[in-house]
């Protein structure tokens, strides 16, 4: 890959919300151009999101990565779900595989365990780019973790991209599963977990009503917050700890709320994320005066409304800048993709902990 020139790249997101594959396509060169071209979501079938929620349970019984028949399985099954992605992605953005440089493949994230030095992603490199013809980077986070980096997050360097030129402070918030924030202000790249983001809200309407979020936060509108359970709530080691750090989705579960009612308890838990994003922003040098919003969490008006009561800050959501807040997971692998062809750092001391900047991932060739 020509250093400096601006290829064609895709990225693959599965996110711990397992939500969709989301793919998109930039044009990039890895540096401060960026341009989106298009934008895929496949909805994860009911069967497939079972399979890997049984795989992560599965794999955070285990000591480290290791052989299993199951989690084979759901690795088989992401890999063909994906190749399936690249498809639909080269269809609606009408291009040829030839045109495309590279993909950067995520992966679904089954554990995350930076402080026993392992995370876990699955997702096989070599048989995506077999299967699709085109150079695949897979494997982001392991290099970070093995050098005593926290693996995430990664997407802050995609962020000081996008916001290039803006006045700061200011902080990107992604409301994900977990919730991760950026702090961008100048040269300096702050980045970490904050908190639960639609982990616990999910979690519980699913068990509650068998739903898989909580639309509009409509559950959460009508319920009232238990202080008494956010306060057990923020009385976890997580918190105290200095930046940066991350989480496992599965660190926080929705056991203390258990006994409110669904309203109460999706109240609660959303009071729960939105105080969480306060405490993260505690820990800045500075505060920010901008809180730009991505994820699926900003479509939830009542946690928004909670995160502005929580911090005083009026949250933005991404789209109003004229990003796509459902893309930009998968933009930031495309964009991370061509970095590391070409040598250029995805984390940072102040993203992840790593000692000095350092790229990542594992480039994986077609063979021609």
């Amino acid at each position: 890959m020509e250093k400096g020139a601006r290829v064609l790249a895709m990225g693959l997101m599965s996110g711990t919300s397992l939500d969709a594959i989301d793919a998109a396509l930039i044009e990039t060169d890895g540096v401060g151009q960026v341009r989106p071209i298009a934008f895929h979501a496949t909805d994860w079938s009911d069967t497939d999101r079972a399979l890997l929620m049984a795989a992560t349970e599965r794999a955070l019984a285990m000591a480290g990565p290791s052989g299993d028949a199951l989690i084979e399985q759901a690795e088989a099954r992401l890999g063909a779900a994906n190749a399936e992605a690249v498809e639909r992605l080269l269809d609606v953005a009408g291009v040829s595989r030839d045109a495309v440089s590279v993909i950067g493949f995520h992966g679904q994230t089954i554990v995350h365990r930076p402080d026993r030095g392992w995370t876990w992603q699955l997702g096989n490199g070599a048989a995506l780019a077999a299967e699709c013809g085109i150079d695949v980077v897979a494997d982001f986070r392991s290099a970070d973790v093995a050098a005593g980096g926290q693996g995430a997050p990664l997407l802050p360097v995609y962020h000081a991209a996008l916001t290039a030129g803006m006045d700061g402070p200011l902080a990107v918030l992604n409301l994900g599963g977990v919730a991760n924030v950026t702090f961008i202000d100048g040269d300096t790249l702050i980045a970490f977990d904050t908190g639960p983001a639609n982990g616990l809200i999910d979690s519980w309407v699913a068990e509650a009503r068998g739903l898989r979020f909580d639309a509009d936060g409509a559950l959460a509108a009508a319920g009232r917050v238990d202080d008494t359970v956010l306060t057990a709530m923020l009385d976890h080691p997580y918190f105290d700890l200095p930046a940066p750090k991350s989480l496992d989705r599965n660190d926080f579960t929705i056991q203390p709320a258990r006994g409110l009612s669904v309203e109460d308890g999706a109240a609660t838990l959303a009071a729960f994320t939105a105080q969480t994003v306060e405490e993260g922003l505690r820990l800045l040098p500075r505060r920010p005066v901008r809180l730009i919003v991505a994820g699926g969490g900003r479509h939830n008006p009542t946690l928004m409304r909670m995160i502005a009561e929580r911090t005083g800050l009026v949250p933005e959501s991404s789209d109003s800048l004229g990003w796509n807040g459902d893309a930009l997971e998968a933009q930031g692998f495309a964009y991370m993709a061509v970095r590391a062809c070409r040598g250029l750092p995805i984390s940072f001391p102040g993203t992840t902990g790593v000692a000095a900047p350092m790229t990542g991932g594992v480039l994986f060739r077609v063979a021609r």
